[in-house]
């Protein structure tokens, strides 16, 4: 399938409100910082997908986005960054809402990665850091991950965006084989809501966080629950500000596991917001805490990277 069915365009960068810039934007960052909290899953998962229109891109589902914007209002999106994102014309409002109503790119450059490498999910606790629409960790749970935590700055986008597509994908995986292998010739999914009849237990291994980084570690270190820590950590296009480097390097270092893994999906380089892969491969090099290699390049457009980052 072609990757321009997606919602997103392949963007280059994240684009910015007219009036706005990382001078101005970065005091206020310092400033704000969104408390974390987790999202219980709904007892009648139904719920989850009234409303929601639903299409298809690398035979999994996801919320269409543009009914998203037209629809979601009020206590739907408390934080309202919805309303301002598409007044804005903006993918980014530092602070605000980072980003996670698109499926960004460098996404599907990881899931392509995933099966080149043949990454092994089966029984690992996987983090999607960053989430957005979940797909990265959808992909470890058709993968029969022990467990996958997602994360997203908003919490408008956890609960109309990422918790409907996990359901919406648990669904297709409760009628096929659960693989996600060998499912071309399956019918494609309904774009109409519909009843999730599928595997409730694939959601008993799913948590869903939303916050900043830092307070959503916080939030899993002191929880009552047992948090272990992570085998995986999957994260895609969050390097774009350089702002969040240090508190993104503390969370890895944090939450994964001893002999884990990190697989980061980047662009060589974010205009006009100043972050890139090899700016953050600097970043880490300097801190001395972690080892990164470059595992894959794609010269299509402009440059994109994925990098692997384990403990030294």
């Amino acid at each position: 399938k072609s990757r321009g069915t997606a919602d997103p365009a392949a963007d280059s960068s994240p684009k910015l409100p007219a009036d706005k810039h990382r001078a101005e934007a970065t005091p206020k960052k310092k400033l704000c910082v969104k408390a974390a909290k987790e999202h219980s899953i709904p007892e009648d998962i139904n719920k989850v997908l009234e409303n929601k229109v639903m299409d298809t891109v690398l035979d999994l589902s996801y919320v269409k986005l543009s009914v998203v914007e037209m629809t979601c209002s009020g206590d739907a999106d408390s934080e309202g960054i919805v309303s301002k994102s598409v007044s804005s014309h903006s993918d980014l409002i530092p602070g605000v809402y980072e980003g996670g109503l698109k499926i960004w790119e460098c996404t599907f450059d990881l899931m392509d990665y995933f099966s080149e490498a043949e990454i092994e999910f089966t029984n690992k606790t996987v983090l999607d850091l960053g989430c957005g629409a979940g797909l990265l960790g959808i992909v470890a749970l058709r993968g029969k991950a022990a467990r996958v935590h997602f994360q997203d700055y908003n919490s408008t986008v956890i609960n109309e965006i990422t918790l409907p597509n996990v359901v919406a994908n648990c669904v297709s995986e409760g009628r096929r084989t659960g693989s996600g292998k060998d499912t071309k010739a399956s019918k494609p999914p309904s774009k109409r809501p519909r009843k999730a009849e599928g595997s409730p237990d694939v959601l008993n291994r799913c948590r869903f966080f939303s916050g900043e980084w830092s307070q959503v570690s916080q939030l899993l270190l002191s929880s009552n629950k047992p948090c272990s820590k992570y085998d995986i950590i999957l994260t895609s296009e969050t390097i774009y500000n350089p702002d969040y480097y240090s508190a993104l390097h503390d969370t890895l270092a944090q939450l994964l596991d001893k002999n884990g893994r990190v697989y980061l999906a980047s662009k060589v380089h974010y205009f006009g917001v100043g972050g890139g892969i090899y700016l953050f491969e600097k970043f880490i090099e300097e801190k001395n805490v972690f080892k990164a290699s470059m595992v894959k390049t794609i010269d299509q457009g402009l440059q994109r990277c994925i990098m692997e980052i384990a403990f030294k």
